[in-house]
């Protein structure tokens, strides 16, 4: 597995405390990860960064790069639809 894909963590439907044990278990190994999410799992995405940078303030996590935008992708009925996305880095401060 290349570091590409190790560096992101993609949000889903699991329960909140596994993204973010999945990024801080990244974060030991990475200097960033980028924490990516569309449509109705972005506030999970802003929860999951949350809680890195706050909770963990003392082991020196920060927020980074925060992108916005949008994707095409075709619905089950075969409309196309525009879907939300965000990607949030974390990134680990300096020492």
């Amino acid at each position: 597995m290349s570091t590409e894909n190790r560096d992101v963590i993609f949000i889903g439907k699991k329960p909140l405390m596994a993204y973010v044990t999945s990024t801080l278990i990244q974060l030991a190994n990475l200097p960033s990860v980028r924490i990516k999410a569309r449509g109705l799992t972005i506030g999970r995405a802003v929860d999951v960064s949350q809680i890195i940078s706050r909770k963990t303030e003392n082991a020196g996590y920060s927020i980074g790069e925060i992108k916005i935008g949008s994707e095409q992708l075709e619905s089950q009925d075969g409309k196309t639809r525009n879907v939300s996305t965000i990607e949030i880095e974390v990134k680990r401060n300096p020492s």
